[in-house]
């Protein structure tokens, strides 16, 4: 009897459980978003859409190539790398010339957007509707940094060792916060399936 009670109680539940996801995916988007009005988040998104055939043209140098101290070919942007936490006034200079801040002004904006019609979906199922299929694609878009930007692989600097662990399918710090959109993309399709139902039901009827 017991047993039945608390399963009656976790499908009531269901309702409450859904917002709770779009509760979470608001926080993750607006928190993220608005980061990117920040240089050092700006500039930590470089690879990817410096790399990403769908959004490369929004920077001034992302097809630049040059040499490195090892006299080595290598794309522009990985010679102006400010560590997290620390300014270099000549990096950001590139930064700036670069886009790389305006277009971060823009992301973060869209991202805010997005995740504000996946909370509104709690009282306007047409703009849940919505705010989940542009969470899906905007997943979508991130997973595919996963085939197009180098840094999310372990890279084979040597060492005094010989090792095998660089490459697919080894995920760098990077490569493991894109896998992480999967997870994204999947509330994104729940939620555009639940605001939909309730859109539908009401015409139905």
């Amino acid at each position: 009897m017991q047993n039945n009670n608390l399963y009656t109680l976790l499908v009531r539940l269901d309702k409450s459980f859904l917002n709770f996801l779009r509760i979470s995916i608001f926080i993750v988007m607006a928190w993220i978003g608005g980061l990117k009005a920040f240089h050092y988040e700006a500039e930590g998104i470089v690879p990817f859409v410096a790399n990403s055939p769908l959004m490369s043209f929004f920077y001034k140098n992302a097809d630049n190539k040059v040499f490195n101290e090892d006299q080595k070919i290598v794309s522009e942007y990985t010679l102006y790398k400010n560590p997290e936490g620390k300014m270099i006034t000549k990096n950001s200079n590139w930064h700036q010339s670069n886009g790389t801040y305006s277009f971060s002004y823009g992301l973060g904006t869209v991202i805010v957007i997005i995740g504000t019609l996946v909370l509104l979906g709690i009282w306007f199922p047409k703009l849940g509707v919505l705010g989940g299929a542009l969470t899906f694609f905007m997943s979508l878009t991130t997973l595919s940094f996963l085939i197009t930007t180098p840094e999310v692989y372990v890279p084979a600097l040597g060492g005094d060792s010989p090792t095998s662990e660089f490459g697919f399918p080894y995920l760098s710090g990077a490569g493991r916060l894109v896998l992480k959109d999967i997870m994204m993309m999947a509330g994104g399709l729940i939620l555009f399936s639940d605001s939909l139902k309730k859109v539908i039901k009401p015409i139905a009827e």
